[in-house]
């Protein structure tokens, strides 16, 4: 994460200096947002950071001190993956600030050759949450599932995209497309007709904002409590396990359909990834 801040010069030195203040913090992440780091990305650290200072309650940073926090994060029974994110984003800092020495070692993690099946959501779940959703949650929901974009991706879901029938997604450095289903490309023209977006994002807030990330989770969460209890994973993305229909095989063939579920043994088009399922 933080191997390309070796060019800038570290901001303090000495042992007797190595007290963290929130300006650090600020200039730390104004020096993530230089080096394009997406937004997302650079409020996460700041996160972590802040969590830091507000931990250290004015001590001196030290290889001591960093090891305490390491010990405190997994005293909160944290994923190791979170615990991990949460160290890379004070590894960095101190790194901007010259403090290698205070640098913690991340957990080492194997990485799992299987997929917990609990994180995916069947067929039934699927329509259970589909039945309890109504207008944009459930549009919201239906426009996840069918093309198997993030959270972070909805803004590209555009008018101009959907008269088109695919999205264009430029995020952390990558621009790929994602095609859209015929079905779903009509839902979402209808309900942009209907709340009087002409042209630019479809899914906003009342007041005319693009749905954050916390507010579309919030949504979600508050979606599964109301169906009854049904899972929430992370990604609704990866729904429908084993229970898809076939794929076709050419990008041209993939109209009423956006890409393969997890499980399939064949070919998917390189432009799409969700399950197409509206």
């Amino acid at each position: 994460m933080y191997r390309n801040l070796t060019s800038y010069p570290p901001m303090v030195t000495g042992m007797e200096n190595r007290i963290l203040t929130g300006a650090h913090i600020e200039n730390y992440a104004a020096l993530l947002q230089q080096e394009e780091r997406a937004p997302a990305t650079v409020e996460k650290y700041r996160h972590a950071a802040r969590a830091f200072l507000t931990w250290l309650d004015s001590r001196t940073v030290s290889r001591e001190t960093a090891a305490q926090w390491k010990a405190h994060l997994l005293d909160q029974r944290l994923t190791p993956a979170t615990v991990n994110a949460r160290l890379s984003a004070v590894n960095g800092l101190f790194h901007f600030l010259g403090w290698d020495g205070c640098r913690v070692r991340l957990l080492k993690l194997q990485r799992r050759t299987f997929r917990d099946a609990s994180r995916d959501l069947t067929r039934s779940d699927y329509a259970c949450l589909v039945a309890a959703a109504s207008g944009q949650v459930k549009l919201l929901l239906q426009t996840i599932c069918a093309t198997g974009i993030r959270v972070s991706e909805v803004r590209y879901i555009t008018v101009e995209a959907a008269r088109a029938g695919r999205a264009n997604i430029a995020l952390k450095g990558k621009i790929r497309t994602i095609l859209l289903p015929g079905k779903l490309c009509r839902k979402l023209l209808q309900f942009a007709k209907k709340h009087k977006i002409a042209s630019g994002e479809i899914f906003l807030t009342k007041g005319g904002k693009t749905l954050s990330r916390q507010r579309i989770w919030q949504h979600m969460k508050t979606l599964c409590e109301k169906a009854g209890g049904r899972p929430c994973p992370q990604l609704y993305r990866r729904h429908l396990r084993g229970n898809a229909p076939s794929v076709p095989t050419t990008p041209a063939a993939s109209r009423g359909w956006s890409g393969s579920p997890p499980s399939s043994a064949g070919a998917r088009p390189s432009a799409s990834r969700g399950s197409g399922t509206i």
